[in-house]
């Protein structure tokens, strides 16, 4: 009950019932007064729990079989007819050490190893059962003996079970998944009549607008047109809901969708994060919103440790899909430091069986974004997508009043395919710049300004992060003479990494001149001087500059 997950999950259930709000759950603490070597303070778990507001506390020792029951009985009682929290606290007793390497004696004395064997709960019930006139004395051992053979029986059974034995077939649950059955779930657009009714009427239809948007409008249509698709859509996280997010991407949704569609929550990502788990594995489709990307840290674990290792460890029967909506990355003007305009997703990226997605531009973002969902909704993946804050509002491209970074809402009816990237002047042959994200725009303009120098340039969003789509990044590659890697994110860590040893592990690609341009190795500072530690237009030309020469 001590660690931070936890208290996170007591904090956020007594929040929901002092509001009066509905939540049957039952924590049940098993307290053996011991965690391996260090004792539990006496009276701490009753001190801390019996007397929390909007928190019902329930007792019963471990070794009474009946007052367990009776304890337990009440306390699915109260959370199933009451709608409300409770706390069972369990008294046990551990026998033996914490684990097979954990030697009790070393920490243990022998009156008290021998105190904890005598309050062994298997001998308090035959007692009991004994006493009761259930069983006799004799009978208990029988019962006791067939119990040990069935075991050591069914034990040897399972020593002769096939075993793993091959990394590929250890991994099988982790693969990518098809590409067919999600492009077809990314396509199949929402019925009509639902599309009408959250939209207003036919005129109202995002496609029907006829003018290019930001990346934050066509966004916010977007999700709406995904809740008209998906009657089990869920949208929640910090202000998500009245004030329709910090960069508004979702305003008007809980007006379009409905307060059971889109809520907000408590300020808490490790809540959050968890809600989309619980709520996944309840049937829903979760589009959980992260207010920033370096609040993610404080609730990593939710993804890596429970979300992603579900389908893992039961070989794809249970799993807990869901996008998880992540305001990321640098170049925010105006408002920032390290918390807004956090640039570091290398605990992301070593998360197996993991999809993170990165857009660029608006129309990308609404044909990933359809495509994220189905991978959650068809494959039963965990999604990552990261909205770059700095490209949300953002209209020009190169002069301003282009309006070249606005696009038109993509038609229902299309996606932008798993894995697929996007190429900028694809008839360029000097320089592949591989890049995604605030990087792709300060590529084009930095290849504009490589035109004037007779240096040609083409620019490749990778959109897809995690898994790297490795043919295409050779393959790129191998069309051009030199490759140029442009990653917003830190020198350590970041997806450059993955790409530079990609191309020098291939016979193929291995001679090809690669060079990186990245963040630096630090926080983003406030004001203009976090430009001086994350990549610009200027440098990627100079670096572009000295690989063509």
């Amino acid at each position: 009950v001590n660690h931070a997950v936890a208290q996170t999950a007591f904090n956020s259930a007594t929040w929901v019932a002092h509001q009066r709000l509905p939540l049957p759950i039952l924590f049940v603490c098993e307290d053996n007064g011991i965690g391996i070597s260090v004792k539990t303070p006496p009276g701490w778990i009753e001190a801390g729990f019996s007397h929390r507001p909007h928190l019902v506390y329930l007792q019963a020792d471990g070794s009474d079989l009946p007052g367990c029951w009776e304890a337990s009985f009440e306390a699915v009682a109260r959370c199933r007819e009451r709608r409300e929290p409770v706390f069972l606290h369990l008294r046990c007793v551990r026998l033996m050490g914490h684990a097979g390497s954990d030697v009790e004696t070393e920490y243990r004395s022998s009156e008290a190893i021998a105190a904890a064997e005598a309050r062994d709960p298997l001998l308090a019930v035959a007692r009991q059962l004994a006493d009761a006139g259930v069983l006799t004395p004799s009978g208990i051992l029988d019962l006791y003996r067939r119990t040990e053979e069935e075991i050591q029986h069914k034990a040897k059974k399972a020593c002769t079970r096939p075993k793993l034995t091959e990394g590929g077939a250890i991994a099988a649950p982790l693969k990518p998944p098809a590409s067919a059955p999600v492009a077809k779930e990314a396509n199949r657009p929402a019925p009509e009549a639902a599309r009408v009714r959250v939209f207003g009427s036919c005129e109202a239809l995002p496609e029907r607008e006829g003018k290019p948007l930001t990346m934050a409008a066509l966004l916010s249509r977007a999700l709406a047109d995904l809740g008209a698709k998906y009657p089990e859509l869920v949208v929640f996280g910090e202000d998500v809901a009245d004030k329709g997010g910090v960069y508004h991407v979702t305003a008007d949704l809980k007006k379009r969708l409905g307060a059971a569609h889109v809520f907000d929550t408590l300020l808490d990502e490790t809540t959050i994060l968890g809600l989309a788990i619980g709520s996944a594995q309840m049937g829903l489709l979760p589009l959980p919103e992260i207010q920033y990307l370096a609040y993610l840290h404080n609730a990593e674990d939710q993804l890596r440790g429970e979300a992603c290792s579900l389908g893992y460890f039961s070989n794809g029967r249970m799993a807990n899909p869901m996008v998880v909506r992540i305001a990321a990355l640098a170049y925010q003007e105006g408002f920032g430091g390290h918390f807004h305009n956090d640039n570091a997703i290398g605990v992301l990226r070593d998360i197996p069986g993991l999809i993170v997605a990165c857009p660029a531009r608006g129309e990308d973002a609404v044909g990933m974004l359809r495509t994220c969902v189905a991978l959650a909704k068809a494959a039963r993946k965990v999604v990552v997508f990261l909205e770059p804050i700095a490209l949300y509002h953002q209209k020009d491209l190169h002069d301003k009043g282009d309006g070249k970074w606005l696009d038109p809402y993509p038609a229902p009816g299309t996606s932008v395919p798993f894995g697929e990237g996007r190429v900028y002047h694809a008839e360029a042959k000097d320089l592949a710049i591989l890049t995604y994200g605030n990087g792709v725009r300060l590529s084009l303009q930095a290849a504009a300004d490589l035109r004037k120098r007779k240096i040609s340039a083409r620019v490749v969003d990778l959109r897809w992060l995690l898994p790297l789509n490795a043919p295409f990044v050779r393959a790129q590659a191998k069309a051009c003479r030199a490759v140029l890697v442009v990653d917003e994110c830190r020198r350590t860590g970041s997806v450059s990494e993955e790409i530079v040893t990609l191309l020098a592990e291939d016979p193929g690609t291995r001679a090809i001149p690669v060079a990186r341009v990245t963040a630096d190795d630090t926080y983003i500072p406030l004001g203009d001087a976090m430009k001086r530690v994350i990549p610009s237009r200027e440098g990627i030309v100079e670096a572009a500059g000295m690989l063509a020469s």
